[in-house]
């Protein structure tokens, strides 16, 4: 898809290439341009499928929530900033706090119940997990990409608590549609990674 055709305010187009460019960037393994699209993609289906959300606070929060990423401390909060700087003439104030705060929770991704927005971002964002099985290797290779600066061992010592972490939660998702279509596949997913990095 042409990215720019799903940015949701044509008035500030110029933003949305900035955003499309840094997820362009040559750097990124995962974080790219192609999980950005999966993430619109996803929220997109989470709609279609019922569940209720603030489309424009969700959408913008998933053009920003990544475009900060360099595999070092504190992206979430770098890419809030820039959330907070660009969309106080763009839109009303109380979506750029929305946004702001959706993007820091894709840090954890453990938004509250009753959280519809974070729900379906953090849903949207986590999707990939129950990918086919082919675009899950993908996506495992694209991240080890991203840690290249990592040796093998420090990189298994913090995936792996990263994978237990998800497991560890009772669910992995929030929206009941996601937890029907997308929670057993994950799942196995995460644990067939976690066998193979543990050995």
């Amino acid at each position: 898809m042409d990215l720019l055709l799903a940015w949701p305010l044509p008035g500030a187009r110029d933003l949305g290439a900035q955003l499309a460019a840094s997820y362009a960037h040559p750097d990124r393994g995962y974080h790219d341009v192609r999980h950005l699209t999966e993430v619109l993609e996803r929220i997109h289906e989470l709609a279609s499928h019922g569940a209720e959300f603030d489309r424009m606070a969700v959408v913008l929060a998933a053009w920003f929530h990544d475009s900060v990423y360099d595999a070092q401390p504190d992206a979430e909060k770098r890419s809030a900033a820039w959330a907070a700087e660009a969309l106080p003439t763009l839109v009303e104030p109380a979506i750029v706090d929305e946004v702001v705060r959706l993007v820091l929770i894709t840090e954890h991704h453990r938004p509250a119940d009753r959280d519809r927005n974070g729900c379906a971002l953090s849903d949207a964002d986590l999707a990939i997990l129950a990918a086919p099985r082919q675009r899950y290797r993908e996506y495992v290779a694209s991240v080890r990409r991203e840690w290249a600066h990592v040796s093998d061992a420090d990189f298994v010592a913090g995936r792996s608590a990263i994978l237990r972490d998800l497991l560890a939660k009772p669910h992995l998702f929030q929206t009941r549609y996601a937890r029907t279509a997308w929670e057993s596949a994950a799942r196995a997913n995460v644990e067939c990674e976690l066998g193979a990095l543990v050995g």
